[in-house]
C-alpha cells in the first residue's frame, strides 16, 4: 500500500489539488480558465504529470497526449487563491478551479483576473456530518453455485464463459467513483478485494469506509471473490475507491468533485470507470437540467466522461432511475459520448420500470445497453447479501464483464470495446430508447473479434 500512498502524494503536487476541507465556508464556485498559457509543464515531459501507466494506455492506443492533460497553471491557482477564497479541486480537462467562501465579492475580484473566463456558483448551504458504522454480521449464506445467488447476472450476458477461459479481470484497473464505501474495510467477504488506493473528493479529512452504503455494494457487483458466497463480474481486477458524490445535498459542486476524480483515476492510470451517479435536479431549481441539455456537452460531468475515451478509459455509468417518475429520461453523465450507459431489467430480461430512458436531445440512442438492476444481489453494510434495485447496479455489472472482455481483447482502443459492447446486444440491428442496443453478449463479442467462429 506504501507505494500508492507515495504516488498519490506525487501527483498531488502535479495537479496542484489541495485537499483542503473547509467545513465553515458556505459558498462554492467553479472558475472557468481561458488558457494554460502559464503552465510549468510540457507535453514533451508526461511523466511530470502522469503515472507510467497512463502514459502507456495511450501509447498502446495510439492516443497523443494534449494540452487537456496539462495540469491547471499553478500561477493562476495562486493568485485564485491570493483573493481570500479556499481551493477545493482543480480541473485540467475542463480547465477551472473550483473554491470556496463566504463572501461572494471575493469571487466579483477574481472574475476579474485576465486569464478567467467566467465564474459560477455551485454550491450554497452548511456542510453536515453525520455518518456512523454499521454493525456487522459477517455470516453470509454459502451456496451450491460457485458465484452465489449472483449466477443469473453474470450468465445473462454469458460472461461466466469469459472467466472459465481465464478472463477474470486480471491486470485490469477500475475506478469506481461513487458516494462512499461504508464497511468495505471491516466485511469478511471483501478482505480478498485488490484495493490499491482510496481518495476522497468530498472531504479529505473523512473516512471513506464510514461514509454511504452505496459504493459498496456498487462494488461488490464487481469485485466480490468468495466462491461459494459471490462472486462478481471482475473478481480479479484491481480497483481505486474514489468518492465524489455528497448525500447530504444536491448540488452542482459533486460534478466538480466527480471531475476531479475521474482526471486523477486516469493520472494514476486506470482501464475502467464505473460512476453510478447521476443528476437532473438539484437544490437551487435554477440549476436544474432540462430535456434539451441532455447533449452530452451541457453537464461538466457529460465533458468529462466523453472525454476519458479521448484518454483511453472506457466510462462505464447508470442510466438514472427515473423511468418511473416525471423526469423519465437518463441522466447526465448517461447522456455522455463514448460511454457506456446502461439501463436495468430483472433476471429474466425484462425492462425495470424506474430505468431511464432516451435518447439524447441530439438523437444519440441511450441507454446502450441494459443488465439486472432489478433484483441485483449485491452485499450489505452487515456483512451479508442482499437484494437492490436500480441502475446503480446493472452498471457495475456490466462494467466488471467489460473489463473482462477487455482483458481478453486487449489490442482494442477504448471506443472500439464501447462500439464492440453495443454491436454484440441482442436489439443492435433495431435499438430503441427503452433497452438501447439490448442485452450483450459478450462470449460472442470476444469470440467475433479473436477471430473464431460461433455455433450456437
Amino acid at each position: 500500500m506504501r507505494k500508492f500512498v507515495l504516488l498519490v502524494f506525487a501527483l498531488n503536487i502535479c495537479l496542484g489539488v489541495s485537499a483542503q476541507f473547509t467545513p465553515g465556508d458556505t459558498l462554492k464556485y467553479r472558475i472557468s480558465l481561458k488558457d494554460k498559457a502559464a503552465t510549468e509543464y510540457s507535453l514533451q515531459k508526461p511523466e511530470k504529470y502522469l503515472s507510467g501507466k497512463s502514459i502507456e494506455r495511450r501509447k498502446r492506443q495510439g492516443l497523443a497526449i494534449d494540452s487537456t492533460d496539462l495540469p491547471v497553471c499553478k500561477k493562476y491557482v495562486d493568485a485564485i487563491r491570493k483573493k481570500g477564497v479556499h481551493v477545493l479541486v482543480t480541473g485540467k480537462w475542463d480547465n477551472f478551479v473550483t473554491v470556496s467562501c463566504n463572501d461572494s465579492t471575493l469571487i466579483d475580484e477574481i472574475a476579474k483576473l485576465p486569464f478567467v473566463r467566467s465564474t459560477e456558483r455551485v454550491w450554497k448551504g452548511i456542510t453536515q456530518r453525520s455518518f456512523e458504522r454499521d454493525s456487522l454480521i459477517n455470516k453470509p449464506l454459502r451456496s451450491d453455485s460457485l458465484y452465489g445467488p449472483a449466477v443469473a447476472q453474470i450468465r445473462m450476458s454469458r460472461a461466466n464463459l469469459l472467466h472459465k477461459a481465464g478472463f477474470k479481470g486480471q491486470g485490469m484497473t477500475i475506478a469506481v467513483i461513487d458516494a462512499g464505501f461504508h464497511n468495505v474495510d471491516r466485511i469478511e467477504a471483501m478482505k480478498n478485494i485488490n484495493i490499491l488506493g482510496v481518495r476522497d473528493f468530498v472531504n479529505p479529512e473523512a473516512d471513506i469506509y464510514a461514509e454511504s452504503s452505496h459504493g459498496m455494494s456498487v462494488l461488490s457487483c464487481m469485485a466480490m471473490n468468495q466462491p461459494n458466497v459471490m462472486i462478481g463480474t471482475a473478481p480479479e481486477a484491481s480497483y481505486w475507491l474514489l468518492r465524489s458524490e455528497d448525500e447530504y445535498s444536491e448540488n452542482l459542486v459533486e460534478q466538480d468533485y466527480w471531475a476531479a476524480a475521474i482526471e486523477f483515476a486516469d493520472s494514476v492510470g486506470v482501464d475502467l470507470v464505473n460512476t453510478s451517479l447521476g443528476y437532473y435536479s438539484f437544490d437551487d431549481p435554477a440549476k436544474n437540467y432540462r430535456y434539451r441539455d441532455l447533449n452530452g456537452h451541457y453537464a461538466l460531468m457529460s465533458r468529462e466522461a466523453a472525454r476519458a475515451a479521448d484518454k483511453g478509459i472506457v466510462v462505464v455509468c447508470s442510466a438514472g432511475n427515473s423511468g418511473a417518475g416525471s423526469w423519465k429520461k437518463i441522466t447526465p453523465p448517461g447522456d455522455a459520448e463514448n460511454v457506456i450507459t446502461v439501463g436495468a431489467v430483472n433476471k429474466r430480461g425484462e425492462l425495470a420500470p424506474f430505468s431511464s430512458v432516451g435518447n439524447t436531445s441530439d438523437g444519440r440512442v441511450k441507454p446502450d445497453v441494459v443488465a439486472v438492476g432489478l433484483g441485483s444481489d449485491v452485499m450489505g453494510t452487515d456483512g451479508n447479501l442482499r437484494h437492490a434495485n436500480g441502475t446503480s447496479f446493472s452498471s457495475p455489472i456490466m462494467c466488471g464483464m467489460v473489463a473482462c472482455l477487455w482483458q481478453a481483447c486487449p489490442k482494442l482502443t477504448a471506443k472500439e470495446v464501447i462500439e464492440l459492447v453495443r454491436r454484440s446486444g441482442d436489439r443492435a440491428d433495431f435499438p430503441d430508447n427503452i433497452y438501447g442496443y439490448g442485452i450483450p453478449d459478450l462470449w460472442k463479442a470476444c469470440l467475433t473479434v479473436n477471430g473464431k467462429v460461433i455455433s450456437d
